[in-house]
């Protein structure tokens, strides 16, 4: 049997340029027992196994080459805007870490909770040219994230994410990592991740960080 994996790149830049690569497939094409098997073949840094349940809403499961994961940001946001796309617009999605309230603009957003977020260690250094010199072999367990600031004044920052515990050698673009980082500062962000991935990110006061960004499509493949 052959499996349809429709594929987009989420966080781009605003001509669409950069972006991390999701895999998106149906749940009912792939055996809950097989999707971390099929994960790791496809070699996307996530995965995600949806199902529409009812209008406006949708449920999902996500996995890395090597782990599920409960809640993950360019999953969730990267599937919210291929759902629109496919003419089906959601208000809900529904992770294994609880309902995400979803709005489309310019950008699609979702709106979770820091804690739903892996846990990073935070590596903060100088300045940008100090994140482009990281080493990813320096990094051989847990999950870290490099930043600094280039305009604190605006909450701007460049980044890069290394998580060999996830099978991620480097990751392009990290929207956990900019949700929990967002509820550690208590500041919304803007943030220039990997080669060129842009990321947003909002807080109110009770918490709730939202994580926003461009998405465009790439071509599908069959497995």
């Amino acid at each position: 049997m052959t499996v349809e994996v429709s594929v987009v790149r989420v966080f781009t830049d605003p001509h669409g340029g950069f972006g991390n690569p999701l895999g998106i497939v149906s749940a009912d094409a792939v055996a809950e027992n097989d999707r971390q098997r099929f994960a790791a073949e496809l070699g996307f840094s996530e995965t995600v196994f949806v199902e529409l349940t009812e209008p406006g809403t949708a449920s999902a499961t996500i996995y890395t080459p090597a782990v599920e994961l409960p809640f993950a940001g360019h999953p969730t946001v990267g599937l919210s805007w291929w759902l629109r796309e496919q003419g089906h617009p959601v208000s809900t999605l529904a992770v294994p870490a609880g309902p995400l309230s979803i709005r489309y603009d310019d950008d699609t957003w979702v709106r979770a909770r820091a804690d739903w977020a892996p846990n990073f260690t935070f590596h903060q250094v100088r300045d940008a040219a100090e994140v482009a010199a990281a080493d990813p072999s320096a990094y051989d367990s847990g999950h870290h994230y490099v930043w600094a600031w280039t305009d604190e004044k605006d909450g701007a920052l460049r980044s890069r994410m290394f998580a060999p515990v996830m099978g991620i050698a480097e990751d392009e673009a990290t929207g956990a990592a900019a949700v929990r980082l967002t509820g550690e500062l208590g500041r919304g962000l803007l943030i220039v991740q990997g080669a060129g991935s842009r990321l947003r990110t909002t807080i109110d006061d009770d918490g709730w960080v939202e994580l926003g960004g461009r998405t465009v499509i790439d071509a599908s493949i069959t497995v």
